[in-house]
């Protein structure tokens, strides 16, 4: 059995991470952490689970655990996640990965040759169609990626922001960009590839917030398709949406918060044959949610003993975008992919150097703010 652990009992253990680990025969669960205590042996209580702690390093050094899931606010990730991984842990952990790609490779020098090993959940990618299109990508069965449209329009009220960690820089990291929008590009990063170039605009239009409320970009990848990116939380009419123009096909995805295979429509170009475009589609799914087939896949790395997916480079490559979309916001120009290394200001955080600025700055327009520093 792989002995588990959860530091974290918020709605998003309650409703996935606990069904996905409690559903897989090889995980036994051991322990939860939560800083309230309280909440922490109730959850532990109703679950069945022998213990519960309200200090992830007591957690740590009492259960020595193999796998730990992180459900903690994104400011706690940095620290945890170390923890977990010096003390021999595999490290199931919610996105953001990291406020910065500073810590998120400061995180990296703590994984083994071997293992332990950390991945970020990004689950969107591991939808049966999602697996099938990276396949026909792999194939080039569709011919050339050209075109990408990805919206994620959602809507948080006022209330949604009252917990005080939420949309602030030291805490966050971001916005939508960062929190919301993130799920839908990393998927389509998993598919396409590396990106190469980002021009993006932010504004706080709706909500009292440090970072932004709403974001839009243009990026190009390598492989020289281009893709719009919109995120909102002032959308009342809440859609996810992510459209793929290939030479041969068009491939489509709206959904909400999750989908199904239902959710996706296939559309072949003039001259493919019927015949060929029913051989398309995704297989038939097994019921299993997307965070219970991150972690299948997980503990299938972790029994071989290799590098998970949404690990090391490849689970870098959604932030390095996050990254490149608020430098581009907040300098008002383009940002190649290079740029974002030791040494730049938005490779230490996602504001660059001064947190006040950024606010302003989204809060008045990149333009206008550009435009004053010129005078």
């Amino acid at each position: 059995m792989i002995r588990a652990a959860i530091i974290g009992t918020g709605a998003i253990t309650l409703t996935e991470h606990l069904p996905a680990l409690t559903a897989d025969p090889r995980i036994e669960i051991v322990a939860v952490c939560d800083i309230d205590g309280e909440k922490a042996r109730a959850v532990a209580d109703e679950h069945g689970i022998p213990s519960s702690y309200s200090s992830s390093d007591e957690l740590l050094a009492a259960e020595r655990p193999d796998l730990v899931a992180i459900a903690t606010p994104p400011g706690a990730h940095r620290d945890q996640v170390i923890a977990a991984l010096d003390a021999g842990a595999w490290v199931w952990c919610e996105k953001p990965p990291m406020l910065s790609l500073a810590d998120y490779d400061a995180v990296a020098a703590h994984e083994g040759e071997n293992g332990p090993y950390v991945s970020y959940i990004f689950q969107q990618r591991f939808g049966a169609t999602a697996d099938r299109l990276r396949r026909h990508v792999d194939e080039g069965t569709l011919g050339r990626p050209l075109v990408v449209t990805c919206d994620t329009l959602w809507y948080r009220g006022d209330d949604y922001f009252a917990a005080p960690w939420r949309a602030k820089w030291a805490t966050e990291g971001g916005g939508p960009t960062m929190g919301h929008g993130i799920h839908q590009t990393d998927m389509v990063l998993s598919i396409l590839g590396d990106w190469s170039e980002v021009t993006a605009a932010m504004g706080r239009l709706g909500r009292d917030t440090e970072t932004e409320d709403v974001s839009f970009a243009i990026v190009r990848f390598a492989n020289g398709a281009m893709m719009s990116v919109a995120n909102s939380l002032l959308s009342p009419r809440e859609t996810s949406s992510v459209r793929f123009d290939f030479e041969r096909a068009t491939v489509e995805l709206e959904h909400l918060y999750g989908y199904t295979n239902d959710d996706w429509t296939w559309t072949p170009a003039t001259g493919v044959t019927p015949a060929e475009a029913a051989t398309w589609p995704a297989e038939p799914e097994d019921g299993r949610r997307a965070h219970a087939l991150h972690l299948a896949h997980m503990l299938d790395a972790y029994e071989r003993g290799e590098r998970p997916r949404v690990s090391g480079a490849d689970g870098r490559r959604s932030l390095e975008l996050a990254a490149g979309m608020y430098k581009s916001a907040l300098t008002g120009r383009a940002v190649s992919r290079e740029e974002l290394a030791p040494g730049d200001p938005f490779y230490d955080a996602m504001c660059g150097a001064d947190p006040a600025d950024a606010t302003a700055r989204i809060r008045r327009g990149t333009l206008r703010a550009s435009l004053d520093d010129a005078r």
